[in-house]
């Protein structure tokens, strides 16, 4: 046996957050349609899995630090198992063996991976794999579960190679402004931990931290601002855990849908979806009678920051992003409003980057350090959320279609939800997994998401949803709808009307006495013109929604402005 291979400090970082009541396991399900042949499914996984190192390697702890090295006991059975439903065997008794798996740690003696093949689910097979988050993050494993798959059903064992898949739509900021930081973290982070030492400093004494601020922009600075905010809201989704998980997930939305509404409104599908999860949220609260006005609900987002020519590298390689979501906003157009400005603001953030490189640089430090700088942090939000667009295409297992892709990331400290956006062969979905002492129910969450989003789709097809509500660049607050302006009539009441300066001399004319037409020849008022509303794209034009929203309150138009000044 070699002597193995030094954990990247950023990995090492990661392996040490486990917790007793947050293991960080990265968990995915797959939900494969007749016909499936256990055999064949088995014996790709095993293939395609054991082609990458850190799926026979497993860590240990040395006294320089984590070291991957090879399982000398290695046993693919081990790893890759059946089981069987209790009871029907169907959504809710899977849910329940997803929550159990999620809630239990790996065996840290072999490798940090397995994966349950569970046998006749719905006419078919789900596919439940849990990868501990040191072994690589979410986008790294999205390329692996990519790695599994083929285009087609008869496809060779070794695979097919497939095309990096375009993500314009979540939230990456642009490498070409974020590169030269990165590469100034990276060679600042691995000549010292001054920055770590610095850190360490505002969680003894915050009062440090106006200090490094007054400084200029690094490391410490920017991160003394992340650990200064402000709590977010107090609600019953924050608290202490209990470790036993539950977990959800929603129907599917036509991905087309999402995609034309975003389209009409000027939004992004990140967007959509964000304004659709704070207003679930929203309905939870309220039907549980919470307050809910100016409610904020923080959530820490993953943002993956490998460059171009590593994506398809494991390990972990992604900042953090702070997103408040505006539950508190009861008006549907109003939060999505509003998510857009928060998240264009933090496009243009360097935050992402800072993350990186403090969780890079607490890999070298105790984990004392970081622990003590991760509960700080970790106590300023409630959850932990992720949005990862999948291939747009159908893709098959063993030669099984895939159905579903679902997958939940992992919570950190005593944060007790984790969130989680997946999109795959057109369709989208939302995941959730919550500790059953802050969230017994997390379906009773999931169930308010698509008519959350079916809100917006009624608000597009029925409302006056035109160029005047959204406009791309606009501020957060809507102006006020102007009322629409009438033509000229033909015939205009005296009344009201300022009469003209009356002539005098010789000049001056009696009005003409006008001849009163017959009646079917007296002049009609013409109608006023409605304004010109902009054109719904073709997709809007022939949608129809699955049911119907709940209602709202009617907006109250604006009083027209008075003739008469004070």
């Amino acid at each position: 046996m070699s002597n193995g291979k030094r954990m990247a400090p950023v990995d090492t970082t990661w392996l040490r957050m486990d917790r007793l009541n947050n293991h960080m396991v990265i968990v995915g399900v797959l939900i494969l349609r007749d016909p499936v042949d256990l055999d064949r499914l088995e014996h790709t996984l095993a293939v395609r899995l054991l082609s990458y190192d850190r799926f026979r390697w497993k860590v240990e702890e040395r006294a320089g630090g984590a070291f991957w090295v090879e399982d000398p006991r290695f046993d693919i059975e081990r790893h890759i198992r059946r089981a069987r439903l209790a009871g029907s065997g169907g959504k809710a008794e899977l849910q329940r063996f997803v929550a159990e798996l999620a809630a239990r740690p790996l065996d840290p003696a072999h490798p940090l991976w397995q994966t349950h093949i569970v046998e006749r689910y719905e006419e078919g097979v789900a596919v439940v794999m849990r990868i501990h988050h040191a072994i690589g993050d979410g986008a790294a494993l999205m390329h692996v579960l990519l790695g599994l798959t083929d285009e087609t059903p008869d496809a060779p064992l070794h695979g097919v190679e497939l095309p990096d898949e375009e993500r314009e739509d979540a939230y990456s900021p642009p490498w070409e402004m974020l590169a030269p930081l990165v590469e100034a973290v990276e060679r600042g982070v691995r000549a010292s931990t001054g920055a770590a030492r610095s850190v360490l400093g505002v969680v003894r004494r915050p009062a440090k931290a106006l200090d490094l601020l007054r400084g200029g922009v690094n490391i410490a600075a920017e991160l003394a601002y992340l650990l200064l905010m402000p709590m977010d809201s107090p609600t019953r989704l924050k608290g202490e855990l209990c470790g036993e998980k539950a977990v959800a997930w929603s129907p599917p939305i036509p991905l087309p849908e999402v995609k034309a509404i975003g389209h009409a409104l000027h939004c992004t599908i990140n967007d959509m979806l964000l304004a659709s999860f704070a207003g679930a949220i929203n309905a939870y609260l309220a039907e549980n009678g919470d307050a809910t006005h100016g409610v904020e609900v923080r959530a820490l987002v993953p943002i993956d920051l490998r460059p171009p020519g590593r994506a398809r590298e494991l390990g972990n390689n992604f900042g953090i992003v702070a997103v408040e979501l505006p539950v508190g906003i009861d008006n549907p157009l109003a939060r999505l409003k509003e998510v857009r400005r928060r998240m264009a603001a933090l496009k243009k953030s360097y935050e992402p980057v800072v993350t990186l490189g403090l969780v890079e640089a607490l890999g070298y430090g105790p984990k004392i350090l970081q622990d003590r700088l991760f509960d700080l942090l970790l106590s300023r939000a409630t959850a932990v959320m992720t949005n990862v667009p999948g291939p747009q295409r159908p893709l098959y297992l063993g030669g099984a279609p895939i159905d579903q892709i679902m997958f939940w990331v992992p919570q950190s400290g005593e944060i007790g939800m984790g969130v989680s956006l997946m999109s795959f062969n057109n369709q989208v979905q939302l995941g959730l997994i919550a500790d059953v002492a802050l969230t017994p129910e997390p379906g009773e969450i999931v169930k308010h998401f698509q008519p959350e989003f079916e809100q917006l789709l009624y608000h597009v097809l029925l409302d006056d949803w035109g160029e005047s509500v959204f406009r791309k660049g606009e501020p957060a607050e809507p102006p006020a709808r102007e009322a629409p302006k009438k033509t000229p009539r033909k015939r205009v009441s005296a009344k009201g009307r300022k009469a003209p300066a009356p002539q005098t001399g010789t000049l001056a004319k009696k009005p003409a006495r006008k001849k009163a037409a017959p009646p079917d020849e007296q002049p009609v008022e013409e109608p006023a013109k409605a304004p010109k509303r902009a054109r719904k794209p073709a997709v809007l034009r022939t949608m129809r929604p699955t049911e119907a929203p709940p209602p709202t309150r009617p907006r109250r138009r604006p009083r027209a402005p008075s003739r008469t000044s004070a």
